[in-house]
């Protein structure tokens, strides 16, 4: 869908779609071909003009990811080493 034309749409649309999928920042931008940033901007400011209840919601979802994420970049970084035959932590 293009939302190049109804940002407002776009805004509830992204906001939802990250509550109901508990999706990050990076997933959303990825299904809704925009960038991280405009994702971000979305979620974090435009969404409080719109749909202050859904703000909430969102909010709630980003505040969990936020939390979690030191621990993906960890899985994803022993993944890479992994998968390349590479040592993990000095180790064979």
């Amino acid at each position: 869908m293009n939302y190049s034309n109804d940002i407002e749409t776009r805004v509830v649309d992204v906001a939802q779609y990250i509550i109901d999928n508990k999706a990050t920042v990076r997933d959303a931008a990825y299904i809704f071909g925009v960038s991280k940033s405009t994702v971000h901007n979305d979620v974090s400011e435009r969404i409080k003009n719109i749909s202050p209840a859904l703000a909430s919601e969102v909010r709630v979802v980003l505040d969990i990811n936020k939390e979690e994420r030191h621990y993906r970049g960890g899985r994803a970084t022993k993944n890479k080493r992994m998968n390349k035959g590479g040592k993990l932590n000095g180790k064979s």
